[in-house]
């Protein structure tokens, strides 16, 4: 029996999952957390086969824990379950590490194909992740510029676009709003980008919004 590590904000969600995982008969949820210290909590203590994290965590942002996870354990696999589509995150918690990449939105037995696949120590890549997969082989010149900014900065480029303010990203992030402030000033700068509606409008140009 494959044992699956539910990490999701929402009690709702993992309920859902869980449901998901049990009614396929080769899986079981061993554990479930709802935010990234107590995921990582958990994967420490209480042995698992892959864990399905959400991005969005409150206290620890799920690429930190996913970047922590992969350093800590390399072989255990993460599949990522997100709200956000494809082309926002999917390559880059790829590189980073997660075996695979999907929305909320895809079906049931998706998601079960999906977990069997990376338990069986494989990649679970959409015929959308491989898409934009291919895309991005390109050399740098060819590249957008949100392609270029570093992880943080693309994550703090998308709480901006979708309206957020330095103090609330602050509060979500638990970062300062000085530090905030220093990112927004580097993405700004990096995308050849003036002030925030500047940065909204490039967001919905390149179907980045929220």
């Amino acid at each position: 029996m494959i044992r699956i590590l539910i990490a999701d904000d929402h009690a709702i969600v993992r309920h859902g999952l869980k449901q998901i995982i049990e009614e396929s008969g080769e899986m079981r949820v061993v554990a479930e957390a709802g935010s990234g210290s107590e995921a990582l909590r958990k994967i420490r203590e209480i042995a698992c086969d892959v864990v399905v994290l959400d991005i969005s965590m409150p206290d620890m942002s799920g690429i930190d824990v996913l970047k922590q996870i992969h350093a800590e354990r390399p072989q255990l696999p993460l599949l990522i379950l997100s709200i956000y589509p494809e082309d926002q995150y999917a390559m880059r918690l790829i590189k980073a590490g997660a075996a695979g990449y999907m929305t909320k939105e895809s079906a049931p037995a998706e998601v079960v194909r999906a977990l069997l696949r990376v338990a069986g120590g494989k990649k679970y890549i959409s015929p959308a992740v491989a898409e934009i997969l291919a895309n991005d082989l390109g050399t740098d010149e060819e590249k957008l510029p949100h392609q270029m900014l570093s992880d943080r900065e693309y994550q703090i480029f998308l709480l901006l676009a979708s309206a957020k303010t330095v103090s609330e990203i602050a509060d979500d992030l638990a970062l300062s709003v000085k530090t905030i402030s220093t990112y927004r000033s580097r993405v700004l700068e990096k995308m050849h980008l003036n002030n925030n509606a500047e940065l909204m409008r490039y967001a919905i140009d390149h179907h980045l919004a929220q």
